[in-house]
């Protein structure tokens, strides 16, 4: 596998020797993009002032995003996707140019694809609090040193708030569709219920109507090896050296997430109990193959992003309850006026079905009634960015309602 390819994208692979010498070498102190970083596809844009759900503020806000295709003369061919926790706004291209990965869901996005840039004028943003152009934690504030972890506590909804001020700020006052899968299904639900005036129709892949404690749970100990590493230092490492930051916390906290994105059957099947190379793993110096993966991609993960955002990320994540505040989930789901697809994932152990079949229970506007669509898979809850073909056919069904 290229190290610049999205693992989360893909099927499981070994690890060659050439992807072991890709990672030679000190990791930086941070995977952020940082001012001076080649732009690539990105375009920024100012919001202004943010102040958060929690009482936090941000004196200046600036949203990294990029698009595909021509926006019409009425404005209404304009389709908004938020990408997952680790993601970013390059949904398609090559890496390279300031963008660290490939293009996260390139068999969607394209002239002739899913979602039709022929037709569609497709809008990526990076998320508030994120670490590829959009403000976060790397970014510097008014003392001219990065926010690290003074950056404010962010919720679910701060973070739609910020979609929907960009939104405007872009010249988009209603979109077509908004797609989010994962994190950003939180953002799409979010977006149905609190911006209905706003958006024809939306789509929620994979995502729950709120984080329950077991995946509360998950997250906490990924959070916590991060903070426990040395190089860490109460978030406050971006002048460390390369080597010294906290690669080795956040790393762990990737191989600690990776195990929920896929399921056991395709570990299973993939690596059975293959050894790596062949030293022998048992008791002596060898891995089995299932270890080197996830080795190699936590290490490949620790350049291409950064622990703070990934703190103030997971914590937006445990935030998500639409109905905290408006007197229970169906409430809020009364409040949806979109046309709505919720596709779930049989073989997903970190958000299951089970949150999907509450969303469409509730949703009166869903296409398939009060069911969401549950599509078969091994991959897991990655499953909506590799099953490209069977969900792309459901964002059609959505788009023609």
């Amino acid at each position: 596998m290229d190290w610049q390819t999205p693992e989360d994208s893909v099927p499981l692979s070994f690890v060659t020797e050439a992807d072991g010498r890709a990672l030679l070498g000190k990791p930086p102190a941070t995977g952020a993009w940082r001012e001076g970083d080649r732009p690539g596809n990105r375009k920024f844009v100012g919001l202004g002032s943010f102040d958060t759900e929690r009482g936090g503020h941000l004196p200046f806000v600036r949203i990294a995003w990029e698009s595909w295709g021509e926006l019409n003369d009425d404005h209404s061919n304009a389709i908004l996707v938020l990408h997952a926790l680790t993601g970013d706004s390059h949904l398609t291209g090559p890496a390279g140019n300031g963008h660290p990965t490939a293009g996260w869901w390139s068999g969607i996005i394209g002239p002739g694809k899913y979602l039709d840039t022929d037709k569609w004028f497709v809008v990526a943003p990076n998320i508030l609090g994120g670490c590829q152009g959009s403000t976060g934690p790397a970014s510097h504030t008014v003392d001219g040193v990065e926010w690290g972890a003074r950056f404010p506590y962010l919720t679910i909804r701060d973070q739609v708030e910020a979609q929907a001020r960009f939104s405007t700020a872009i010249g988009i006052e209603r979109w077509a569709c908004v797609i989010g899968g994962s994190m950003g299904g939180m953002h799409a639900i979010e977006w149905a219920i609190t911006q209905p005036d706003r958006l024809e129709r939306v789509a929620v892949l994979a995502a729950p109507p709120s984080t329950s404690a077991d995946q509360i749970a998950l997250n906490s100990v990924q959070l916590e090896a991060i903070q426990m590493d040395p190089g860490f230092h109460g978030g406050h490492y971006y002048d460390e050296k390369d080597g010294d930051g906290p690669h080795r916390g956040l790393a762990l906290a990737r191989r600690m997430a990776l195990l929920n994105y896929r399921s056991p059957a395709e570990l299973n099947k993939r690596f059975q109990r293959s050894w790596q190379s062949g030293i022998n793993p048992l008791g002596g110096s060898g891995k089995f193959a299932v270890e080197s993966y996830l080795d190699f991609h936590g290490n490949k993960f620790a350049r291409r992003f950064d622990a703070n955002s990934y703190i103030v990320l997971v914590e937006a994540m445990n935030s998500h309850d639409i109905g905290r505040g408006r007197g229970g989930a169906a409430e809020a789901l009364a409040q949806v006026t979109a046309t709505a697809l919720v596709v779930g994932i049989d073989s997903d152990r970190l958000f299951p079905v089970e949150g999907q079949e509450l969303l469409a229970e509730h949703l009166r506007n869903n296409i398939d009634g009060q069911r969401p669509v549950v599509i078969h898979s091994d991959f897991g809850h990655d499953g909506f960015l590799i099953e490209e073909d069977v969900v792309g056919t459901q964002l059609l069904r959505l788009l023609a309602s």
